[in-house]
């Protein structure tokens, strides 16, 4: 992609009625891809524009992570003259967003039902905790990681459950709805016919679990709280060292003969308890013991080097401040800065695509509460 050149959804208009983390999220992916995204606020703004500490200028850092390429139109919808101007919005639109409490959009006049018989060709895409036949269950992302099992593995052994460190359960949600709006999209080309898309956080985590849904399937043996370490393969986790801890990811019995003769510990290949990834497996405990006993004769630097030379799966385990300013990370613009009107100049986390070996520009920071509502109703609705 020459620099300049129209992003993949250049043209495609996108009436954002999200808040918090999930919608936002979607309609950012959508917006780094090019969409016009419009986001309607009520006068008192999204809900995380209040989140915080921190701020910067007085703006949310939670809010300006999740709302760039975005601009910002301030609608009443208990009013109804918002909200004709809302529905009038929806008409012009290609996708709708929502991410309220099943039902409301329904009492407003604004729910697929009603917009797609008007205009058929819309996508509409409906993000909840536990889907639109669930409308009594509170759609937080704490509360599906619960629901859902994730902090049942997520934990250490013997330890409480524990969520994961970032709220996995708005993002895979929102990302999983962009998914299908785009799969929906590239449908409507051919049919001219809209979707009405349904994405839940309890949905979006039960489809992480994979091969740990599929051991529970075909054993009925409910997956245990493995800590760092990975519960089919070994030596696959985190091991300590002289100065600190790595990951190691031994996948194979021929990678596990190099790593053996890597720590120097050839005998270890030979050890009848660790001919097979399954015999490992069942005798982890005294496999972790005896390859920490060598791995703490060393630094983590040393070892990483020696574990390269030998072709074995390894990597540090780095805080966030190190992996923004990590090579992996800046080779590929995965921190970028850009110019707000109000916070000045802010770091924003880098687009995870690179098309025709270009990053997603940063096309507009994130907006201002009501910036664009003039401009918006005039391009969209010409008054």
């Amino acid at each position: 992609m020459q620099r300049g050149a129209p992003l993949p959804l250049a043209g495609i208009r996108v009436l954002d009625f999200t808040h918090a983390l999930a919608g936002p999220y979607c309609t950012m992916m959508l917006g780094d891809l090019g969409a016009d995204v419009v986001k309607i606020e009520p006068p008192t703004g999204d809900h995380s524009r209040q989140w915080g500490p921190p701020f910067i200028e007085g703006e949310s850092s939670y809010f300006l992570s999740i709302n760039r390429n975005k601009r910002s139109v301030v609608l009443d919808l208990k009013s109804p003259v918002a909200l004709a101007v809302a529905k009038g919005l929806a008409m012009a639109a290609d996708v709708v967003v929502e991410n309220f409490k099943p039902g409301t959009m329904a009492r407003l006049g604004l729910d697929a039902a009603q917009l797609q018989v008007i205009k058929p060709a819309l996508v509409y895409a409906s993000i909840s905790g536990f889907g639109q036949n669930q409308p009594t269950l509170a759609g937080y992302d704490q509360i599906a990681q619960g629901t859902s099992g994730m902090m049942s593995v997520n934990a250490a052994p013997d330890g409480p459950p524990t969520k994961v460190g970032v709220p996995i359960g708005d993002i895979t949600a929102g990302m999983f709805a962009s998914q299908a709006i785009l799969a929906a999209l590239v449908e409507r080309a051919i049919t001219g016919k809209g979707r009405l898309i349904d994405v839940a956080l309890n949905d979006s985590l039960l489809a992480l679990f994979t091969y740990q849904a599929g051991r529970y399937f075909a054993t009925g043996e409910v997956p245990k709280q493995e800590g760092n370490y990975h519960p089919t393969i070994a030596p696959y986790g985190t091991f300590a060292v002289s100065d600190g801890f790595i990951n190691v990811a031994v996948a194979t019995d021929a990678q596990f003969a190099r790593f053996c003769e890597a720590i120097r510990a050839p005998e270890l290949a030979d050890d009848a308890r660790f001919t097979t990834n399954a015999q490992r497996q069942a005798a982890r405990p005294d496999l972790v013991h005896a390859i920490e006993a060598h791995l703490k004769e060393d630094t983590r630097e040393k070892w990483l080097a020696r574990f390269e030379q030998f072709s074995i799966p390894a990597g540090p385990i780095l805080n966030i401040e190190e992996a923004f300013a990590s090579p992996l990370a800046t080779a590929r613009e995965m921190r970028v800065k850009i110019e707000h009107p109000k916070a000045g100049r802010i770091n924003q986390v880098g687009a995870p695509w690179k098309i025709d070996d270009e990053s997603s520009p940063i096309r507009m920071p994130p907006p201002l509460l009501g910036q664009h509502t003039q401009e918006v109703l005039n391009e969209w609705l010409d008054r």
